[in-house]
């Protein structure tokens, strides 16, 4: 008898070249019709393969037009973190992807010193540090950085320090038109009466969230309902991150239901680029531990993608 992996890779195999057919323009299966949304891939959907070396982030637009069909991609900056400033290696980054055809839309920055930091000079500094994220995102064509806001300190203290860093850095990404965007991403910042707090603090258009499928998780044992987090979110959102990481037999996501979600999504009016990102491994995430999927990267990202296609053509009539 197939088991659940098994028929989860022959499945996305199956489905592949099927589901390539007009992905790389962002059209539906009716090549007439403007889809209801359209479909990128984040960077972190590759992490297994990028930390073990055994694939370069100067691939990553090559393999997501080739690999997957998809027209669109999410920087991480850890994978090229000491290239910020490298306009040779940004230049090649752009040159590869406008080569594919294929669009930059936002770089994922995590770095060490949060723009929430609870010491002010701390605080300053990291958000000067995001400048070059800014100025990279700028020059590689993309819309939106997505930053951080971890600190420490009481529920108010920790609003106050996010509110501080995240309009400074506003202010600068709005003098580059880039927007700067919180992703729900574990502590306060998965609250998400919280973060909408923070994001109505700053009040600039430039400022908003990055609503993501998964990471509800405030602390060990407490969680924040995805669907109401995600909806909260939208009226912000500068993009919509897919978060998968279990499929059943019949390629559904185990962890959320995407059409409910995708319906909250589509429902607030949005109807740009939904990422993959595919979460496969295990991981220690601010101390932790999360069972991620089972399938390998590629695998991941392909079931990931067939299951945003197939609900994608269930609503479609619903929101013709």
């Amino acid at each position: 008898m197939m088991n659940r992996r098994d028929f989860i890779v022959k499945s996305a195999q199956a489905a592949g070249g099927l589901g390539l057919v007009g992905l790389a323009g962002g059209l539906s299966a009716c090549a007439s019709t403007v889809p209801l949304f359209k479909i990128s891939l984040a960077e972190w959907s590759l992490h297994n393969l990028l930390d073990a070396g055994t694939f370069d982030h100067l691939d990553f637009a090559r393999s997501a037009r080739n690999d997957y069909g998809l027209d669109a991609v999410e920087y991480v900056n850890r994978f090229f973190r000491d290239k910020g400033k490298d306009r040779a290696y940004l230049r090649e980054m752009k040159t590869r992807a406008d080569g594919e055809g294929v669009r930059s839309l936002l770089i994922m920055c995590d770095t060490a010193v949060s723009i929430a930091d609870p010491d002010e000079g701390q605080r300053i500094q990291a958000v000067e540090n995001h400048y070059q994220w800014v100025e990279a995102a700028k020059f590689l064509g993309c819309h939106t950085i997505r930053v951080n806001v971890w600190s420490s300190g009481s529920y108010t203290e920790q609003m106050a320090y996010a509110t501080d860093g995240l309009r400074r850095l506003t202010e600068f990404g709005a003098v580059h038109d880039i927007n700067v965007v919180v992703e729900n991403h574990g502590g306060l910042s998965s609250n998400i009466e919280w973060l909408i707090a923070v994001i109505k603090g700053v009040d600039h258009p430039r400022c908003g969230t990055l609503p993501d499928f998964g990471n509800f998780t405030i602390s060990e044992g407490e969680e924040y309902d995805r669907y109401r987090g995600v909806e909260a979110m939208m009226p912000y959102a500068k993009g919509v991150s897919a978060k998968a990481s279990h499929f059943d037999e019949q390629g559904n996501d185990t962890d959320t239901d995407f059409k409910r979600m995708l319906k909250i999504v589509l429902d607030a009016g949005y109807h740009g680029y939904v990422g993959i990102e595919y979460s496969g491994g295990n991981l220690t995430y601010q101390g932790i531990d999360y069972q991620l999927g089972e399938l390998s990267d590629p695998d991941g990202i392909r079931a990931t993608r067939d299951l945003l296609l197939r609900v994608r053509e269930e609503l479609a009539e619903t929101y013709a």
